[in-house]
């Protein structure tokens, strides 16, 4: 099952995140080798949130990421949430559909 985890961020945010980037990859980084954390990234233009992509049987590593973030610890995310995602569609679908044949 894949989690989201979305974020808001404070108007600032591209300003003051650089002294917590590494901290926040850190946390981040034995997610991706476990294969816990699929894809993430903040939203462009404008940059007011983000979104992460978690894959697990609950949304805990979501959850736990987020309050261990230096981010929201720091006051750069106003306000947070996870919300479980039915994937259906793709090569790492958690429940793929056959889908047509192409052509």
């Amino acid at each position: 099952m894949h989690y989201v985890l979305f974020y808001e961020y404070v108007p600032d945010y591209l300003e003051r995140r650089e002294p917590l980037r590494a901290a926040h990859m850190a946390l981040a980084a034995p997610l991706i080798e476990r294969g816990e954390l699929f894809l993430g990234g903040a939203f462009a233009n404008p940059a007011d949130g983000a979104m992460i992509v978690f894959s697990g049987n609950s949304p805990a590593v979501a959850e736990n990421f987020a309050k261990a973030d230096p981010y929201v610890a720091a006051g750069l995310v106003t306000r947070w949430w996870v919300r479980e995602w039915t994937t259906v569609v793709g090569k790492d679908a958690a429940q793929p559909v056959k889908l047509p044949p192409v052509g």
